[in-house]
């Protein structure tokens, strides 16, 4: 993530905020522009402040809700942003808990966008593409006049990711991490996993990389079905950390694909965002001299994998240690083999060589 400045009085802003919380002034996010805007009314619509943009913004119709703060030209047809019109199911509303989950959820699926706009990859609405448009249903779990329970599974179906609104309650996503095993488990998390998904289906399922694809994590023909009830019985295999980035990782194909998409997407932004703020690791220790790295590069726009897997271990190094320091669990409890490295130079290839094409649409198995 950039670090973003408002042009006003030059606090810095984060990209979540609709006001400058220095000098008050409203600001948004121009996807066009790919930078926050300070902005002062103009004519029943906004203007970026002192020129910065040109033409009158509109704010998305979720900003009515706290639910957004992305900005568009005010003679779109469209009234949602790139990130909202791709919603299909939103809870009840008038239910104030839904409400702020569904916030929540906006805040992390917003961040997913960022990170498909900075590296080019397209994502056609249910509108553009029908059957395999990217779209979203955030729902709840049903309870009927039983008090029978109806669970929603996230997961993705043909370009359609569900995901159950009470993975926004923190207190409900620490207990299923926990129930689950899990070392991580975010909101932020659950996107990146299941959009891997969509983008096996529109980059590698009709694509060239295929046969690479497979030998790399699998053959995805092994029966999905069958691979999750092993992998649920059985658990992963004991020395599973030298091949896979996670235990879910080791169920099928698919999923090690869509593991090892999520940490790629984890391991550029936060680059990105250690770029925007200058940050130099140089340990003062004797030893240390294997953990310097300065990120002098753009993550989303590096030609091979090789500057981010040499310094994102320093950066790990030094963000975990902080949170220890504040009594807090790693920010990443992983560690990155040369398998797993292969892999992630796998999806950087895929990515770099995808972005500029259209993806295809024929139809491919559902994953949960």
């Amino acid at each position: 993530m950039k670090l973003f400045e408002c042009s006003h009085c030059h606090s810095p802003i984060y990209f979540e905020n609709s006001h400058c919380i220095a000098c008050g002034h409203a600001v948004g996010y121009d996807p066009e522009a790919g930078t926050m805007v300070t902005l002062e009314p103009s004519d029943g619509a906004w203007r970026g402040l002192g020129g910065e943009q040109k033409g009158l913004l509109l704010f998305c119709d979720n900003a009515v809700d706290g639910a957004c703060n992305w900005l568009l030209p005010a003679d779109s047809d469209d009234t949602l942003c790139p990130a909202c019109r791709h919603n299909r199911t939103l809870p009840d509303l008038s239910d104030t808990a839904n409400a702020e989950r569904w916030r929540r959820i906006e805040t992390a699926k917003h961040y997913l966008f960022y990170g498909l706009l900075r590296l080019g990859l397209q994502h056609p609405t249910r509108q553009d593409d029908p059957e395999e448009g990217l779209a979203f249903d955030f729902v709840a779990d049903v309870v009927d006049a039983q008090g029978n329970v109806q669970r929603v599974l996230t997961g993705h179906d043909h370009g359609l990711i569900t995901l159950n609104i009470a993975e926004a309650d923190d207190a409900v996503r620490e207990e299923r991490r926990h129930a689950m095993g899990e070392p991580y488990r975010t909101l932020l998390g659950h996107f990146r996993h299941e959009i891997a998904h969509y983008y096996w289906d529109r980059l590698v399922r009709d694509g060239p990389m295929l046969e690479e694809c497979r030998r790399v994590f699998g053959d995805e023909r092994e029966d999905y079905g069958a691979a999750l009830q092993r992998h649920y019985s059985d658990g992963p295999p004991a020395d599973w950390q030298v091949n896979f980035v996670s235990a879910y990782a080791t169920s099928h194909p698919w999923e090690d694909f869509a593991e090892t998409w999520a940490h790629y997407m984890h391991i550029v932004d936060t680059l990105e965002t250690a770029r925007s703020f200058g940050l130099t690791i140089n340990p003062r220790i004797a030893g240390g001299e294997q953990l310097k790295a300065a990120i002098a590069f753009d993550p989303y726009r590096s030609a091979s994998i090789e500057p981010l897997m040499k310094t994102w271990p320093s950066v790990t190094v030094a963000v975990n240690a902080l949170n220890r320091s504040m009594g807090q669990p790693d920010v990443y409890p992983f560690v990155l083999s040369g398998p797993i490295e292969e892999k992630l130079g796998f999806i950087h290839a895929l990515v770099r060589a995808s972005a500029p094409r259209a993806g295809t649409r024929t139809a491919a198995p559902a994953s949960a």
